[in-house]
C-alpha cells in the first residue's frame, strides 16, 4: 500500500484544491425588461426570449 513519505503541507494541499470551486452561471441582461436572467433561456419576470413573448406573465 502506498504511504506518503512526509506530511502534505497546507500551502500544497490548498494550491491543489485552487480550481475545486463553483462556478456562476452566465448571466445575461433582458432585452425587454432589462432583469439578469440565464442566457438562452426565457426571462422568468416578462417571459420573452429573442424579443418574443413565449410565456404569459
Amino acid at each position: 500500500m502506498a504511504v506518503p513519505q512526509r506530511r502534505t503541507s497546507k500551502t500544497r494541499r490548498d494550491k491543489r484544491r485552487t480550481h475545486f470551486k463553483l462556478e456562476v452561471p452566465g448571466m445575461v441582461k433582458c432585452e425587454q425588461c432589462g432583469e439578469l436572467k440565464l442566457s438562452h433561456h426565457v426571462c422568468k419576470t416578462c417571459g420573452t426570449y429573442k424579443g418574443r413573448e413565449i410565456a404569459a406573465k
